[in-house]
């Protein structure tokens, strides 16, 4: 009687066992490319890498506009803390062939026991939809780090705050500027870097040159260039808004607009504790 009450509290209730599938994913993504250039440039190279893997049993590629994925099948028998250790190596060693601002691909390892247990939904009346977003990503999913046996993807629902910069091209022309003047200007002038230490009498002072820009419409204030003892500024060729991104996800609540967080198993917890909770 004793064993079955502690098998009873103990032993995770779960739709589906821990299946330990031997796969992982390779996740690179790159704006403008097409298919054929994503497998040019990043399909290819990490496939090259990956043979210096052991226990790979085959690997399979999916090329669409501005990403490539690519899914690594390992044999049942092989150590996959291991391999996924090695494919992050490789992938390091073949980002050094990767075209100019390519960030690091992302390396998940793919486990089918891990499943959505629930749903968060957030709205606010006296917020916008991009508020309420940046609430999500930034104070409440991190709470889910500190729960054993859980993880939260990014909310899902709303598109993320982006500053656009809308060049006028008669405008450039006028100057005689080029579109890489301008992104060269706001790169330039939007940046943070250590200048040294000041020190008076028996006191040293750390000092920065901080001129990261805090509100979008200082973006339209960073010079390009002096033209005849004059500054161009950005706002003279462009037009600076606080926008936001491209709409890639849509949720409906209620018939309104809003944002939710899925809230997802590892695949050693139990969805039955989940569940009473």
């Amino acid at each position: 009687m004793i064993f079955a009450v502690l098998s009873a509290i103990k032993i995770p209730i779960d739709i589906f066992p821990q299946l330990n599938l031997p796969t992982i994913y390779v996740i690179e993504s790159y704006g403008g490319m097409s298919p054929q250039q994503m497998e040019g440039f990043f399909s290819t190279r990490l496939q090259d890498q990956f043979l210096y893997v052991n226990g790979i049993k085959n690997i399979s590629t999916k090329n669409i506009q501005g990403l490539t994925m690519l899914k690594i099948s390992f044999y049942e028998s092989t150590n996959m803390a291991e391999a996924q250790a090695q494919i992050a190596l490789q992938v390091n060693r073949a980002m050094k062939f990767f075209p100019p601002g390519a960030l690091p691909p992302q390396v998940i390892r793919y486990d089918a026991s891990s499943l959505p247990v629930g749903q968060l939904v957030m709205s606010a009346p006296g917020r916008s939809l991009k508020e309420i977003y940046d609430m999500a990503a930034t104070r409440i999913r991190p709470m889910f780090a500190s729960v054993p046996g859980l993880s939260a993807p990014p909310p899902f629902g709303a598109n993320s705050r982006s500053i656009t910069v809308n060049a006028d091209p008669n405008k450039l022309r006028s100057y005689n500027l080029t579109p890489d003047q301008v992104v060269e200007a706001l790169a330039k002038f939007n940046a943070m870097s250590p200048s040294g230490n000041l020190r008076i009498d028996n006191t040293m002072f750390t000092t920065t040159v901080n001129s990261l820009v805090k509100k979008s419409d200082e973006f339209g204030d960073i010079p390009i260039k002096t033209k005849n003892g004059v500054s161009v500024l950005v706002k003279d060729v462009a037009r600076v808004a606080d926008a936001s991104d491209i709409t890639v996800d849509y949720a409906l609540i209620n018939g309104k607009r809003s944002v939710y967080i899925p809230i997802v198993k590892t695949a050693d917890a139990s969805t039955g504790r989940w569940c009473r909770v």
